[in-house]
């Protein structure tokens, strides 16, 4: 019976289309993400004299507040996904749920 189950499951074009939507956003998040870590480690590589650079007339260099940038892109993104997540995603595993245990 399990393996049925699974046969409908993989059967059904809301399932391959699920897992099209959801790989192609996960990928595309992953790439914007590595895009801006390996940007900013490439910075401190290549570039240490912008990040020691002070901002304005205080203390504080361009390295804080860019790398305070990287963490909450990191945030951001995944609250991004998640929201994703929640909306259409669950909603598209709910459906083929319904459908499959019909």
């Amino acid at each position: 019976m399990h393996d049925d189950l699974v046969q409908k499951i993989k059967g059904d074009p809301s399932y391959h289309r699920l897992v099209k939507t959801r790989s192609r956003f996960g990928w595309a998040l992953t790439a914007v993400m590595m895009l801006v870590y390996y940007g900013y480690i490439l910075l401190i590589a290549f570039d240490k004299e912008l990040l020691a650079s002070k901002t304005g007339g205080g203390v504080m260099t361009w390295g804080m507040p860019i790398g305070l940038f990287v963490i909450v892109f990191t945030v951001l993104i995944t609250g991004a996904y998640v929201r994703r997540a929640n909306k259409q995603f669950d909603d598209l595993t709910q459906a083929i749920h319904e459908r499959v245990k019909a």
